[in-house]
């Protein structure tokens, strides 16, 4: 019966594999070479004169080994799965022939040395190393490295050498018996594998010895069956053969379908090929990926983890997130987009589309600041919508469904929502504006003569950054209450129209004020425009299509902030704003395709020479003596 289910699987994964875009990965990465080699000569960054300084003391690292063997200017995949059945990864490279591949892979991987042959299957070739499970499959147009990721399944067992341990492996399409967890004391003349489990003994006796099929090289046996004498790490080293058998059959059938009619290179839909590299991840699936890390503590200490978010509810928030890179001449940046699911993306939608308060216009500067971050989000629909978001995400078997409307219904009690969010209306920008030099009252301890401690104070100059915060909250009467609580405990002191906060000499004086519905805590008043100026113009158009919006002036930061540098440390300075101009954040408000996009941007002031090159010339310029 065994044989037969095998059969059926490897019948299985053949007909899976055989496909050519099933269009169902967790992970797809995806290198454009055929986009980014007309914005940059590959051989001019791989000899570079850093990369070749670096490599020559590295030669294992040096790229340009492989440039005889990839086609650059074409795409590079890397896609797997970890959820699935058949969990595996999949790097799929375009090359030149067949034979420079071959010579690689007997000079550099001990291809056809002993234990270690290349197998010929006319269309395709097939190497896999000697104590690996990744095999190197290649024809005239392609390499590909596979391996199954599957490992044999284990419950807990206690480490001699620290706490219990939970292997996270994926299981194997066979059932296995209930086994009850034992110690396994080592074998002499036995190679350990790496982080072996403990060994499971069997919970039912058995009367008769136990056959099993082992590979050729991994287990001595003869022409009898294997018998099992009673030692569990032995029990245990039979199993693992057995699995690392069929594991291989399942690998060797699958590399067949791929291979047997022709080899498709990968490709998936959600991959943009307008980027210069292209990634998307399967949230759902990676943060199941990541449950053991949190769910393991728990299941320790009375088996609380039952009571955790299932792992399956991560992916009803969030399908999948991409992220785009993209290199030109003027500027880098990283476009991440966010794919939710109907019913989430609606909610988000509601969060990030929200009309602004524009009374904080008038404390915006009117020039441009050094540096600005601007977020705006409808805190009421937050709030509304967040009973409702945890009733998704803590469905559970554990849970009966009545009490999770309890719960839900005790939090929209409790909770006034439209109350709440006048406390923060969802309005919040930060600005640096410069660096004022401070003078401020410094302790300085000592001993005396004596070895008795002393205590002076000096007045010391010190180099503070000038900033404001504001935000909006349009609760009638918490707001002023809380100042004047402020100033009973003698934390705020009243200044005209605004309080100090006290004990901030330190940071030039922050101070708080209140103008209606709109916060500021600041420590200096000098450039608020009014709402006027070419910096409050221009920020408000951003703002009416994105709901974050941010800017670092790169060059001016670093001139602002490096006066009183070292000269070595101002000069690398000066290079890095004399290169590059500011660095950027937005994220609009409208969701497209249920997706929301983050862009953060490096912009630089040439526009002659791909931003890769300058990135490696300013490096350059900065390591040389």
């Amino acid at each position: 019966m065994k044989h037969f289910y095998t059969l059926v699987f490897l019948f299985t994964a053949y007909f899976t594999f055989g496909q050519t875009s099933p269009d169902k990965y967790d992970y797809f990465v995806q290198f454009n070479g055929n986009q980014l080699s007309k914005k940059v000569n590959i051989n001019e960054v791989l000899n570079h004169s850093i990369i070749t300084r670096y490599t020559s003391k590295k030669p294992d690292f040096d790229l340009r080994q492989y440039t005889s063997i990839i086609q650059l200017d074409q795409k590079i995949t890397v896609h797997g799965n970890f959820l699935d059945s058949v969990p595996f990864y999949q790097v799929t490279i375009p090359i030149k022939n067949k034979e420079v591949v071959r010579q690689y892979l007997i000079e550099k991987q001990g291809a056809n040395g002993k234990n270690s042959t290349i197998e010929e299957f006319g269309k395709y070739a097939v190497f896999t190393p000697s104590g690996l499970k990744r095999s190197f499959v290649w024809n005239d147009n392609y390499l590909v490295i596979f391996e199954l990721t599957k490992r044999l399944p284990n419950k807990f067992y206690a480490s001699p050498d620290g706490p219990p341990v939970l292997n996270d492996s994926i299981g194997i399409s066979e059932p296995y018996e209930e086994t009850v967890i034992v110690d396994a004391p080592p074998v002499y003349g036995v190679q350990e594998a790496p982080n072996p489990p403990k060994i499971a003994e069997p919970s039912v006796m058995r009367d008769e010895p136990i056959a099993v099929e082992a590979p050729a090289g991994s287990v001595e046996t003869t022409d009898q069956d294997y018998l099992y004498d009673g030692n569990p790490y032995e029990e245990y080293t039979v199993e693992q053969a057995e699995f690392d058998k069929k594991l291989a059959e399942q690998q060797s059938q699958i590399i067949k379908g791929l291979f047997d009619n022709g080899f498709t290179a990968p490709s998936f839909s959600k991959i943009n090929a307008s980027a210069d590299i292209s990634t998307w991840v399967n949230y759902g699936g990676l943060m199941s990926s990541f449950y053991s890390l949190y769910n393991y503590p728990l299941a320790l200490f009375g088996g609380y983890d039952k009571y955790l978010p299932m792992q399956k509810n991560f992916g009803n928030f969030v399908k999948g997130i991409n992220l785009d890179f993209y290199f030109d001449n003027d500027n880098s940046r990283i476009e991440e987009v966010i794919e939710y699911a109907p019913e989430i993306a609606s909610v988000v939608s509601k969060i990030s589309d929200r009309k602004i308060n524009r009374n904080i216009f008038n404390y915006f500067p009117a020039e441009k600041p050094l540096g600005y971050i601007s977020y705006h989000a409808n805190t009421k629909a937050a709030l509304e919508n967040f009973p409702s978001l945890m009733s998704e995400l803590f469905q559970n078997p554990k849970f009966a469904k009545e009490d999770i409307i309890l719960i839900t219904d005790l939090i929209s009690t409790i909770v006034d929502e439209e109350a709440t969010a006048k406390l923060f209306d969802g309005d919040l920008s930060a600005f640096l504006y410069d660096v004022k030099e401070v003078e401020v009252l410094s302790k300085k301890y000592g001993y005396d003569e004596n070895y008795e401690e002393t205590i002076t104070e000096e007045k010391v100059k010190k180099d503070v950054p000038l900033f404001s915060v504001i935000f909006t909250s349009t609760h009638p009467t918490f707001g002023d209450k809380l100042l004047q609580l402020g100033v009973r405990k003698k934390v705020l002191i009243p200044n005209g129209n605004s309080y100090i906060v006290a004990g901030t000499q330190d940071y030039g004086d922050i101070f708080i004020a209140k103008d209606k519905d709109v916060v500021i805590v600041a420590n200096t008043k000098d450039y608020f425009g009014s709402g006027k100026g070419s910096f409050a113009k221009d920020t408000k158009k951003d703002l009416s299509k994105n709901y974050i919006s941010g800017k670092l002036d790169l060059a001016k930061t670093v001139k602002t902030f490096g006066k009183k540098a070292k000269d070595s440390e101002l000069d690398r300075m000066t290079k890095i704003s004399a290169q590059f101009s500011d660095i950027s954040i937005e994220s609009p408000k409208k969701l497209i395709d249920n997706k929301l996009k983050f862009v953060f941007k490096l912009n630089s002031f040439k526009s002659d020479k791909n931003i890769i090159l300058q990135t490696l010339d300013l490096a350059k310029e900065m390591t040389s003596k």
